[in-house]
């Protein structure tokens, strides 16, 4: 299982946008060069967000972007709903096809089902706020390195 870059770059960019907004909002440009994102490519992704209602957008000169929300009211499972669609394993549909249909609802009840309640317990209940936090503590600790 791999997050599709559409994702991985909607994430970076609302965490991104999550530390630089606070109240005030933000280019999408800005946030574009700061993660090595093609400017092009994530107006798509933020085009799904706003979408999502994760973010909003303000024009004219003075525009940008700001979340919705409070990163604490936001999963991550909201996130990669809006730019993939869905982030869980598709069940088996090979019940017709096989000749022991008793394996496909082994392999679905047992595995396929099992992954799902796993990954809907992750990463509904991870936030933004959650990934900001931890961003925060990584960019804090790695400045205030010292070496001898």
């Amino acid at each position: 299982m791999k997050f599709s870059k559409k994702s991985s770059y909607g994430i970076s960019a609302l965490i991104d946008l999550a530390v630089n907004s606070k109240d005030n909002r933000v280019a999408l440009n800005s946030v574009a060069e700061r993660n090595g994102i093609s400017l092009q490519y994530l107006e798509q992704v933020f085009a799904s967000l706003r979408r999502a209602g994760i973010v909003k957008s303000i024009k004219g000169p003075q525009g940008g972007y700001l979340l919705n929300r409070d990163p604490k009211d936001i999963a991550v499972a909201e996130i990669l709903e809006a730019l993939d669609g869905t982030y869980r394993l598709e069940d088996q549909e090979m019940q017709e096809k096989s000749s022991c249909p008793e394996i496909t609802d082994t392999i679905q009840n047992l595995l396929i089902n099992r992954v799902n309640a796993q990954l809907d317990q992750v990463l509904q209940n991870l936030t933004l706020e959650d990934l900001v936090k931890d961003y925060l503590e990584r960019r804090d600790y790695g400045q205030n390195m010292y070496y001898i």
